[in-house]
């Protein structure tokens, strides 16, 4: 009889732990719109450290800005580096951007180029795809057919170890 509870148990335990994780981001995405970057932190930081892509970029972002922290961009990179890797297009367009500059991390254009043709793949951000090609401009054919290579392998990895 124990083993006939253990599913409905487990279902429901799942079901209601869900909106409480939902509940967490909301909080903070409140808090961060009005300007307590404190608490979009502390609400977003176990969020990201779970794996949830959505808190990465925004610890992304907030650390890119210095909202609510000392502004440093390693640490930006890093957790859009995460969300990237689980397909979010915004945290792989930044992910390219600051490649292109060299902000966070060493200033590379292939890698640029394979994040934002990764991310324009998507179809959300028309930027991405601006990007893309404006960095193909100042590479040439053989670093392009690299990014190329590098994004088609990324994706067929699921942008794992990219």
């Amino acid at each position: 009889m124990n083993r006939l509870l253990i599913l409905p148990v487990l279902l429901l335990t799942l079901l209601v732990g869900t909106p409480a994780f939902s509940a967490d981001f909301q909080k903070g995405l409140t808090a961060y719109n009005s300007g307590d970057y404190a608490t979009a932190l502390r609400e977003w930081t176990p969020l990201a450290e779970q794996g949830d892509a959505t808190a990465q970029y925004k610890l992304g972002v907030i650390y890119q800005t210095g909202r609510g922290v000392l502004q440093d961009y390693k640490t930006a990179v890093k957790w859009w580096k995460l969300a990237a890797e689980q397909g979010d297009a915004r945290a792989q367009t930044d992910l390219g951007v600051f490649l292109t500059r060299g902000a966070g991390v060493l200033q590379d254009n292939i890698y640029a180029h394979m994040w934002f043709n990764i991310a324009a793949s998507s179809g959300r951000f028309k930027i991405a795809s601006k990007n893309r090609d404006n960095i193909a401009k100042r590479m040439a054919p053989s670093q392009l057919e690299k990014a190329q290579d590098l994004a088609r392998e990324c994706v067929r990895k699921k942008y794992k170890g990219c």
